[in-house]
């Protein structure tokens, strides 16, 4: 999925100082964190976003609301995860996202069938990169860490799963990440 919150926070907001607070209070903030953990109620996340921003309440909630909708899928990816299926690879997606997004992508988007299993941050409140969440999907899979690879764009994800003994692979963009698991032989 695309992450951009960039686009999102421009989307909303015209002002720059507006997208300012909303970068650094909303989205940069260690709530944004609680919201993924499912510890944190979207409610009380668009009061005290409003409070540490200076933005009113109304144009939180409008920025919440955008999150889910801007999780667009990226078709090369979408496709790679298909051809990986279809060599016969079993794939988990392991991810932080609070629960209006997950439920949204759910919804709308089918390319989640390609995925034996979901680990959601929101529903076991744990977070990448906490040493638990890794040990939950590969306890809860039957999956022998070794034998696992797991793939992200954020390098302290990565070291957490290494530090478990999962192999990793960091994502740049679809191209890069089929070149690398050809070498790898996955494909």
């Amino acid at each position: 999925m695309r992450w951009e919150p960039e686009a999102i926070i421009a989307g909303v907001f015209d002002d720059p100082a507006d997208r300012a607070a909303a970068r650094k209070e909303i989205f940069a903030h260690p709530d944004w964190l609680e919201l993924d953990r499912g510890t944190l109620a979207r409610d009380e996340a668009i009061v005290r976003g409003a409070q540490r921003s200076g933005l009113a309440e109304a144009e939180v909630e409008r920025l919440l609301q955008h999150v889910p909708h801007s999780l667009v899928p990226i078709p090369a990816t979408v496709d790679l995860l298909y051809r990986l299926k279809a060599r016969g690879h079993t794939l988990y997606c392991l991810s932080n996202m609070h629960f209006a997004s997950i439920e949204h992508l759910e919804r709308t988007h089918g390319f989640l069938e390609v995925f034996t299993g979901k680990v959601i941050s929101c529903r076991l409140q744990l977070c990448k990169p906490e040493p638990g969440i890794y040990a939950h999907l590969l306890k809860t899979h039957g999956l022998d860490a070794a034998s696992t690879l797991f793939i992200d764009d954020v390098e302290v994800n990565l070291k957490a799963a290494a530090q478990l003994g999962i192999r990793t692979l960091r994502f740049e963009d679809p191209a890069q990440c089929e070149r690398e698991l050809h070498a790898l032989g996955y494909i």
